[in-house]
């Protein structure tokens, strides 16, 4: 667990990171630096798009999956890593330069 907020705490120092957001495979939020409404939001939104994109590329190729899909808007960029268990979200503004 330790580790796990170590690398949070890593993952929000970086210039432009808004926020972070660790769902479980329901899309539940588990871990989340924004705020609960924030957090509840970006989970139900982007698990449904997690899951469209893996049906997608499997669709295409029953061998192949999602490892990460990146998001952009105008006003940010949102990073998306699923796994089996957990999905990591990172919300950042583009135009921030590290």
């Amino acid at each position: 667990s330790s580790e796990v907020d170590e690398t949070m705490k890593k993952l929000t120092s970086h210039p432009g990171v808004i926020g972070f957001l660790v769902t479980n495979a329901d899309g539940i939020p588990i871990r989340s630096s924004l705020d609960h409404a924030e957090a509840v939001q970006y989970a139900g939104l982007l698990t449904l798009l997690a899951t469209k994109a893996r049906a997608a590329v499997r669709e295409l190729d029953s061998q192949n999956d999602v490892t990460f899909l990146r998001l952009r808007s105008k006003k940010h960029e949102i990073l998306v890593a699923p796994d089996k268990e957990y999905i990591l979200m990172v919300i950042q503004n583009p135009q921030v330069k590290a």
